[in-house]
């Protein structure tokens, strides 16, 4: 299955299917990268009929983890873990710390336990020529202690220094039975003083005009029956996730009110209610 546009696409990484679509070659297709096949794209429009607000609020979520990488790396830290990355394109890690540090000074390491992703992550790292500081684990965020003893983590990753460790629009799929509070603690646990945990979640805000807030909610409940429900979370909900360790300004907010680069459209204000984020950093 191809379109005209798949002529701008890379090769596909051995034994990857590019005739059924990919959840991270789906939200790389929203994100604006080109690391996706027609597929993909026709998944993402039919997901845009749900929501249309989808590729937006994607968007926002991708620069909200922009801004907090920045951030971290103004503010010392040099190590960074991204859980459920996707395809590392379009602005991620590796490519901020390259740009603000150029290459060997700083360290990442991108998690994802999908095999499209971690195919299409392998490459992309190759052809970046960033494999000596940056590489992928390929397994299950709510299995921390596996990430920790993976081979690319043990030999990028110092957790007796500070790291950044990001949960970017994948606790919503953590449901009640993993225990997402203690999910998250154990990665805390692991964390020395001076790290940053940033993350971001889906929700649908009290101030959300009811139509809005009814489409959000029935694609969330597309999703119940899926090898990856989803669940929405008011701030109530996320808040005690991050223990004792102090909430940087503004707090949980809106996407868009962390550290904003640019005044909001009228897009950004219909998006406001609808995805949440804060970043905490380690007291001791």
């Amino acid at each position: 299955m191809t379109d005209s546009s798949d002529t701008a696409a890379p090769v596909a990484p051995k034994g990857v299917d590019t005739e059924k679509p990919s959840a991270a070659r789906v939200y790389d297709w929203f994100l604006g990268g080109s690391h996706n096949w027609a597929v993909d794209r026709e998944f993402g429009r039919r997901l845009e009929t749900l929501w249309p607000l989808f590729r937006p609020v994607a968007q926002q979520n991708r620069a909200f983890m922009n801004r907090v990488v920045a951030a971290a790396l103004e503010a010392g830290v040099r190590q960074f873990v991204d859980l459920g990355s996707g395809v590392p394109t379009v602005g991620n890690v590796h490519e901020i710390v390259r740009n603000r540090l150029g290459d060997n000074t700083g360290r990442v390491v991108y998690v994802d336990y999908e095999p499209v992703a971690a195919a299409h992550s392998t490459l992309i790292l190759e052809q970046d020529d960033a494999t000596d500081w940056a590489g992928l684990v390929q397994a299950d965020m709510r299995d921390p202690d596996s990430i920790f003893a993976a081979e690319e983590t043990l030999r990028l990753i110092d957790w007796s220094e500070p790291v950044c460790v990001l949960m970017i629009a994948v606790l919503h799929f953590v449901g009640p039975d993993d225990d997402p509070a203690g999910l998250v603690a154990r990665y805390r646990k692991q964390m020395a003083p001076g790290s940053w945990l940033g993350l971001t979640h889906a929700g649908v805000a009290d101030d959300a005009p009811p139509d809005r807030a009814e489409q959000a909610r029935n694609f969330a409940a597309a999703y119940k029956n899926t090898s990856n429900p989803v669940w929405l979370r008011s701030d109530e909900d996320v808040l005690p996730w991050f223990g004792d360790w102090p909430l940087l300004p503004p707090g949980i907010s809106p996407l868009l009110d962390w550290r904003p680069e640019r005044k909001p459209d009228s897009l950004d204000a219909a998006t406001r209610p609808f995805g949440r984020g804060a970043v905490a950093v380690h007291p001791g």
